[in-house]
């Protein structure tokens, strides 16, 4: 999944007006919840309410948008539904796990992603360490947002909206430390300005968590890459941890949309 343009995209002949009047006013009703007025979307958008309503027609017919009795627009479940005959998440997986299986070749070190949902952090994807020691995520486990990489770095990289969204619906993990408001903006600004996040694991010794933003078009945070970063102290040659953080920063750019 990297980056990618269509070639002269901003030329006049790409154009089709239709479309984007078609996209602009899903795009907008996915900001309200409330859905909005014939009038009030054409305000918005800059066009004339009778330009607005043939694409409002459209729209409700093709079950993409619906009319309440208030003669309010709101969008309908269809997005969603077609949305996910292919899931996102699982052809990220898809994409993202050979990449993972090269990293950890490289790394010696086993790797794991998280997403967010629903206010928790779940790991989605697992690949053990190819070496004789590691330590692995169970796919499937809940992990915390204030003390791991992965729910710092799906946090740093968020909409203050998104953000607000996480703190409020987060549901503490066993163990799991509560965390000031302001302490933790603090963190992330520092994850921000760093591009990754490096911390001694919140609940194990002796590992390092080093996680990575996996960016979708918006600049949000879609995914986290980690790896639990385990130090070596047999004479065996292994990467260094500047090493293996340059390993997985690759795969996590490569994986990004933006």
């Amino acid at each position: 999944m990297a980056n990618f343009e269509l070639d002269n995209a901003n030329d006049d002949k790409y154009r089709a007006p239709a479309l984007e009047k078609g996209l602009d006013i899903l795009e907008l009703l996915s900001n309200y919840s409330q859905g909005l007025s014939q009038v009030e979307i054409a305000k918005a958008l800059g066009r004339s309410p009778n330009e607005i309503y043939r694409m409002l027609t459209v729209l409700v017919r093709r079950g993409y948008i619906v009319k309440s009795q208030g003669e309010r627009y709101e969008l309908s479940m269809k997005l969603f539904v077609v949305a996910h005959r292919h899931p996102p998440l699982r052809r990220l997986v898809e994409q993202a796990t050979p990449l993972m299986r090269e990293a950890t070749i490289q790394a010696q070190q086993s790797a794991h992603m998280g997403v967010y949902d629903r206010g928790e952090f779940i790991i989605n994807a697992v690949v053990e360490s190819p070496v004789a020691w590691g330590l692995a995520m169970r796919v499937g486990a809940v992990v915390g947002l204030y003390n791991t990489g992965t729910g710092r770095i799906l946090a740093a990289f968020s909409s203050p909206e998104r953000l607000d969204d996480m703190i409020t619906q987060h549901k503490r993990v066993p163990g799991e430390p509560v965390m000031d408001r302001t302490a933790f903006e603090k963190i992330l600004e520092r994850i921000r300005q760093q591009g990754y996040e490096e911390m001694p694991s919140g609940t194990t010794l002796g590992v390092t968590n080093l996680a990575f933003p996996i960016l979708g078009y918006d600049g949000e945070a879609i995914a986290t890459l980690s790896c639990p970063y385990l130090i070596r102290i047999d004479e065996l040659p292994c990467p260094s941890m500047e090493e293996v953080k340059a390993i997985f920063a690759e795969v996590a750019r490569k994986l990004s949309f933006s």
